[in-house]
């Protein structure tokens, strides 16, 4: 019985292992791409299964022994880069030593979710200089008119089909645009910060479908708005930054692709998942809620916040900009396959790089 129990379980830790290596964009398969700690931690529990084997050492459970460590290492390999246990992408600074301090606060609201007080809450208490909502429908965007007086500048998308988006700035947003760039009831939007200091900042704020069987059965409209969005930012002269519900875990190969594509660094990188989703069920976390910027950046905190009625977690991200000092080194670097593998699944979907909105300079 044990034995059973454990060659069945070794089938399903390899079978989940293989699978998302493959190309298939099926939403289940990609959808594995997720659960990388779950698995580890099924992996262990089947290594211990193994030691309860009257003959643990025979050849034949030593190889089943060993597809699991390999399974394991593999899956480690993969989230090792979101715990402190890896170097960081991009230097810190003390919040004191700040040259040009510049804070995001990312929510996805959930927009059933009736708890719009909890939100201004934390953007009184945490006073980010930009909050942008997902989710957000006319109901939110009338709650939210509570911080206009603080939040003068402004973009505005309120939809009823989870797909609605807000942003409210304390800071001058310029040239700001509402673009569908994959799917015509799925936006995204596109601005120009001016910061205190009198640098701009490029801006994309996004919020693209996930694959499911209920909305796209393949990934390739998320791929698509990702990766048009790294290729345009990629030659991009001004600072940036990209944050939203991308609706991908951080280590998974999309979103590896648009990092080495984009040029953009991960501030998780050597300091945690900082999950965000799902807010109630802790078993079942994930980081799909991200900000990337560019090189301009050093990383002051990074912060998870409660978002009570919501199924995220808010992600605060605050940052210095330091032009011109070596705030970092980025850890991916796109080569020609990859380069390829961006532009046919842009090209699949019809999106151009150009059809991102570019700031004016």
């Amino acid at each position: 019985m044990t034995f059973t129990l454990f060659l069945l379980a070794t089938i399903m830790n390899a079978a989940m292992t293989l699978l998302p290596m493959s190309r298939y964009e099926i939403w289940w398969v990609r959808g594995l791409d997720f659960p990388r700690v779950q698995l580890i931690t099924l992996i262990l529990f089947t290594l211990l299964l193994a030691c309860w084997l009257p003959e643990w050492s025979h050849s034949g459970n030593l190889a089943l022994f060993g597809i699991n460590v390999a399974c394991l290492l593999y899956h480690c390999w993969w989230i090792m880069p979101y715990t402190r246990l890896h170097p960081v992408e991009v230097k810190s600074v003390p919040a004191g030593k700040a040259l040009h301090p510049f804070t995001v606060l990312t929510a996805n609201v959930l927009a059933s979710n009736r708890h719009a007080d909890c939100l201004i809450d934390l953007v009184r208490q945490h006073k980010p200089d930009i909050l942008v909502t997902l989710e957000s429908d006319s109901w939110w965007q009338q709650q939210l008119e509570a911080l206009e007086t603080d939040y003068p500048y402004t973009i505005k998308c309120p939809l009823d089909n989870l797909y609605g988006m807000h942003v409210y700035s304390r800071l001058p947003l310029e040239n700001s645009t509402i673009e569908y760039l994959v799917e015509p009831d799925v936006p995204s939007m596109h601005t120009r910060i001016l910061l205190p200091c009198g640098a701009r900042v490029r801006a994309h704020f996004v919020h693209p479908a996930p694959p499911s069987p209920t909305e796209n059965e393949e990934s390739a409209e998320r791929d698509a708005e990702l990766l048009a969005v790294a290729r345009s930012v990629a030659a991009a002269t001004l600072p940036v930054v990209v944050t939203g519900d991308l609706n991908d875990v951080a280590w998974s190969t999309t979103t590896r692709l648009f990092r080495k594509i984009s040029g953009l660094l991960d501030p998780r990188i050597g300091r945690g998942m900082f999950n965000t989703f799902h807010a109630e069920h802790c078993f079942i976390r994930w980081p799909l809620d991200h900000l990337f910027h560019s090189h301009h950046f050093r990383v002051i905190r990074l912060q998870r916040l409660k978002l009570q009625g919501s199924d995220h977690f808010a992600l605060l991200t605050s940052l210095d900009f330091r032009a011109g000092h070596n705030n970092g080194q980025r850890m991916l670097h796109a080569d020609a396959e990859d380069k390829e593998l961006a532009d046919d699944k842009m090209e699949h979907k019809n999106v151009k790089k150009n059809d991102v909105p570019v700031p004016v300079k």
